[in-house]
């Protein structure tokens, strides 16, 4: 059995807030430079140069990359040979979100109650996801989420006879929707199968999936090219403004589903597809 306190969870997830909202993940900064040269109008390319930009003078200066710092996502997947010491494990994750917060200067975006509309001050509380794994790791990603895209995401409960056809149709529909209102470029993670609330959380763990990792399973990774293609043929374009590149990216997740169910979750991210992980 390994012992990890509490006060290592909170100083990470800290540290990780903060890095999470000054640069860029790797792979999605990779992708957004590469748009730059794949693009081919010229208002296009002007919009991803000050996106690159943007990106640059957030990581120089230490500021946030977007003004909306998200409300915080986080993953935790805890390997079942850990104990944990020192106060709730609930408790140190939100003290770590509002430690960053804090500390990072980023903005606080989560209101108390979702129709009184209090400012909790502090981006507390998070939004965590937890998953017993074998082990002996702890586990962390932090996911930060803009709501301009966020608001542009949908659930479909489609019928099994909708088959490949129905899912595309879903997530065109959602693109079309969408349009400049998710601030394209944009990332769109999918979640097929499961249950109404399991192919929501398929969506999003597919956004903090490295854009470089396709799916595992053949069939989906043609399923994720042919959506990136059919999805950047809209003419939506960067910023809204028209182009080639609408989308910079597909991730797909998949669950088992019942015999007389196909829900489907698509869950859009602007370019500042924001996602860091650790294991401590």
């Amino acid at each position: 059995m390994r012992h990890l306190h509490t006060d290592d969870i909170i100083n990470n997830i800290k540290e990780m807030c903060i890095e999470a909202n000054y640069k860029l993940a790797s792979d999605v900064e990779e992708k957004v430079r590469g748009a730059y040269e794949k693009e081919s109008t010229p208002l296009g390319k002007q919009i991803l140069g000050q996106l690159g930009e943007n990106l640059d003078i957030a990581a120089t200066d230490n500021i946030p990359i977007c003004q909306d710092t998200g409300m915080a996502i986080i993953f935790i997947k805890l390997g079942q040979e850990v104990h944990i010491d020192g106060i709730n494990l609930e408790d140190a994750i939100n003290e770590g979100i509002r430690q960053g917060y804090q500390e990072g200067y980023l903005r606080k975006s989560v209101v108390s109650d979702p129709l009184i509309r209090n400012n909790t001050k502090d981006n507390t509380p998070g939004i965590i996801h937890y998953e017993i794994v074998p082990g002996d790791k702890f586990s962390i990603t932090v996911a930060p989420k803009g709501f301009g895209s966020e608001n542009m995401s949908r659930v479909y409960m489609l019928k099994p006879s909708d088959g490949t056809e129905g899912v595309k149709q879903a997530v065109l529909e959602t693109v079309k929707l969408a349009g400049p209102n998710a601030c394209p470029p944009i990332v769109v993670g999918v979640g097929i199968g499961g249950s109404f609330e399991k192919c929501a959380l398929l969506a999003k763990k597919a956004l903090a999936r490295s854009m470089n990792e396709p799916s595992k399973l053949e069939h989906i990774r043609k399923l994720e090219d042919e959506m990136l293609e059919e999805i950047n043929q809209l003419g939506i374009g960067p910023g809204g403004l028209g182009g080639r590149i609408t989308a910079l990216g597909v991730n797909i997740e998949t669950y088992p589903t019942h015999i007389a169910g196909l829900p489907v979750a698509i869950n859009i991210c602007c370019h500042v597809n924001r996602h860091v992980s650790r294991t401590i």
